[in-house]
């Protein structure tokens, strides 16, 4: 008999940040042990509850008992369990003894292979576990699999006893059907009863009547909606709905709503009707509050129009990291003075707790305003000496002296690039200084930000206030570029210094240990010179980079290193752009240097693979590899006098017609035409590798028809190695 299964975990309130992955884990290692065990199916429909003081799951059609099941046992090898006559040895005797057998089974004992024997097994049955048995070690297990980001320790209500867990539990449920399944864990014996919302339930305790019931009665009787995703849902509905125009009118017409004039009542209630207003978006922050509310209530809060004086970003970030709010941006994306708050409570009258997070938020914005004032007093300028007192790495010195390698770097990158090379470095010089600023320090995700308006404060030009924020671009995958040359100027320099200084120091990234972030700065420099289409050459960039820091404080194949490094990051980023490995393979095995020509080279790659004489051309650059690979060419072109068969002067005479055409193709970056052009050589080619013998016997006809394939491989990889494109 299969009954509906609902297992919960009553505890107190669990970490938020962690509370998504809890629920899945919790769900999903429950029903892969009670399947493992042959009480569920693997298509049953498994339902994760998760919210901030319970775990559960639902599982349907969960059998009351598994099914015997026959299982063969290996014994022995034939040789060592029976004599030359057939007959059991003491040995297999034994054996069956000790698995409470006797000789009677001996008979139909099966013969299988085993390697290069054959062995004895034998069939038994194994009786299928109970669900009370299974549920118990299900949620044994599921317990030690959960990844608890801290365990507490707490003593049990015997008073001695103590138990581990992420936070105290005080109640498990588990029904099958209706039945209470008699199973127990961290001190508790599983019930009916649990809780709900601690003011709003209407039944203490809520008794569940069978595990179907559970969802219904709990966001009845409870007070709770206890799915993390309906929950979440219900969360992003409410603030699209408050943040609309009928919403937001019916909230600031209530007399309640303290407005400076009504003027300002009506100004904001016609932009309301015209949907101007919307909630900031943001997942990890709209996840934070589902697990941290049981039922959500979106209510709007305001506060004084002056703190809009301070940066948006300051307010924004002050909102959602300390009080969990979700600001209001005008249609323009700029911030108003309107925040949107998720109460876990639903009076009928919620101008109480409106006014209390109004009261709460104010301080907070106090504080950034205070920040951002007092920052302002001091010039940016003044405060770049100060990074000698702060130290970017032992070995590395200060961040002075980074700020010095950095200035010096952007320099010279703005010149290659025809930049303005002094606006460059004056944003380089100040690039770090808002470390040291107030706001900064209480927010460090500001930094650069903070830069750009202090910068533009004391008047320096807008492109060194812009550079100051962008330099740290890209920040992570998919984030934006710098706008012009002079932030990416800057932002080059920043992130090759730091590659160049921590890989030369030894501090090389080892499986998913990556501190200082190379892969994600490697990355940000592939994009920076690929994605911009920057001319630079990233061996001479990084070779500069190094002459930069004192001769004995880096490795002296730093370079070399952190190039091969790049390039490995670089196929990354190309498959993930959906370049096939070959294709990836047959441009960056050349080792390329200049990352704007890479794309360039694997589009014209692709439209190559196209081609019907692709194939052919490719086996044969790879042939033609694998002999040159096998003997030492003399250096020189080939002599025409020393050719004997009609194949290799027809080969001759092509290479010689294409390799002019072919060489100004790529020099104009005319890749796709270039490859093209070499499918006009298939048939040379063929003929030549059916009717020569390369190594033939005199060294003379044979260096010479090396030479020959020597000249036919340059010519062919002169764009990428298209041997990587055999099979």
């Amino acid at each position: 008999m299969t009954q509906n299964l609902l297992v919960e975990l009553f505890v107190e309130e669990l970490p938020p940040k962690a509370l998504k992955k809890l629920g899945a884990a919790f769900s999903s290692a429950l029903f892969e042990s009670l399947k493992a065990q042959g009480l569920a199916s693997s298509d049953a429909a498994v339902t994760s509850y998760a919210s901030p003081r319970r775990l559960a799951v639902h599982i349907a059609d969960v059998a009351a008992r598994a099914a015997d099941k026959p299982v063969s046992h290996k014994l022995m090898p034939v040789s060592v369990g029976l004599d030359a006559n057939g007959q059991a040895t003491p040995a297999l005797l034994k054996r069956l003894a000790g698995m409470g057998l006797d000789a009677s089974v001996v008979p139909s004992l099966k013969r299988e292979g085993d390697g290069k024997a054959e062995a004895l097994f034998v069939g038994t049955i194994v009786t299928g576990a109970t669900l009370a048995e299974g549920l118990q070690k299900a949620l044994e297990e599921a317990l030690t699999k959960l990844p608890i980001p801290k365990v507490m320790t707490y003593q049990l209500s015997d008073g001695w006893s103590t138990v581990n867990f992420v936070r105290p539990v005080h109640g498990l449920v588990a029904l099958h059907g209706a039945d209470v399944v008699n199973i127990g864990v961290l001190g508790l014996k599983a019930g009916r009863e649990t809780q709900g919302h601690r003011f709003e339930a209407t039944a203490h305790p809520v008794v569940i009547k069978d595990a179907d019931s559970y969802e219904r009665q709990m966001e009845g009787e409870g007070a709770v909606i206890p799915s993390f995703e309906k929950r979440r849902d219900e969360i992003r509905n409410q603030l699209k709905a408050v943040a609309s125009a009928g919403e937001l009118s019916e909230h600031f017409q209530c007399e309640e709503t303290d407005f400076e004039s009504k003027k300002t009542k009506i100004l904001i209630t016609a932009a309301m009707e015209i949907g101007a207003f919307k909630p900031i978006e943001d997942d990890a922050l709209l996840d934070e509050v589902t697990a941290l509310v049981e039922r959500p209530n979106v209510l709007v809060g305001q506060f004084e129009e002056s703190f809009l004086e301070v940066p948006q970003e300051c307010l924004i970030l002050t909102m959602k990291a300390n009080q969990k709010y979700f600001p209001l941006l005008d249609s323009h994306g700029k911030l108003t003075n309107r925040f949107l708050i998720v109460s876990n409570i639903r009076p009928a009258d919620a101008s109480a707790v409106i006014g209390g997070n109004e009261r709460v938020v104010r301080p907070r914005l106090a504080d950034a305003k205070f920040f951002f004032d007092q920052d302002r007093k001091k010039p940016l300028a003044s405060r770049v000496e100060k990074l000698g007192s702060v130290v970017y790495h032992n070995k590395l010195g200060t961040q002075l002296e980074r700020v010095q390698r950095v200035t010096k770097l952007a320099g010279e990158i703005a010149r290659k690039l025809g930049a303005d090379a002094g606006q460059a470095e004056r944003a380089a010089h100040l690039a770090k200084a808002d470390l040291l600023t107030d706001m900064v320090g209480e927010f460090p995700e500001l930094q650069g930000i903070m830069g750009r308006y202090y910068a533009a404060h004391d008047g320096e030009p807008e492109a060194v206030a812009r550079a100051i924020e962008q330099h740290y671009q890209p920040r992570f995958a998919g984030d934006a570029l710098p706008e012009d040359n002079i932030g990416a100027a800057v932002a080059l320099a920043d992130k090759l210094e730091t590659l160049v200084g921590i890989y030369g120091i030894g501090l090389v990234p080892t499986g998913d240990k990556d501190p200082f972030a190379l892969r994600r700065h490697a990355l940000g420099v592939l994009r920076l010179l690929a994605e911009k289409d920057l001319p630079l050459d990233l061996v001479q960039l990084l070779q500069f980079t190094r002459g930069l820091f004192p001769a004995e404080m880096l490795a002296d194949s730093v370079a070399v290193d952190v190039h091969g490094f790049m390039l490995e990051r670089l196929k990354n980023y190309l498959r993930e752009r959906d370049f096939a490995a070959d294709e990836v393979e047959a441009v960056v095995s050349q080792n390329p240097t200049r990352m704007d020509l890479v794309i360039p080279r694997l589009e014209a790659v692709q439209a190559f693979k196209r081609l019907p004489e692709a194939a052919s051309l490719a086996a044969a650059n790879k042939r033609i590899q694998n002999i040159l690979k096998k003997t030492e060419v003399p250096a020189g072109a080939p002599d025409a006098a020393l050719f004997q068969e009609s194949a290799e002067k027809a080969l001759f005479e092509a290479v010689n017609r294409l390799a002019p055409e072919v060489g100004s193709l790529v020099d104009n970056r005319d890749y796709t035409d270039a490859l093209t052009r070499l499918a006009g050589v298939r048939a040379e080619v063929d003929a030549f590798f059916d009717q020569v013998m390369v190594m033939a016997d005199e060294m003379s006809v044979r260096n010479n028809r090396l030479a020959l394939l020597r000249s036919l491989g340059e010519l062919m990889n002169g764009v990428a190695d298209i041997s990587k494109l055999a099979g």
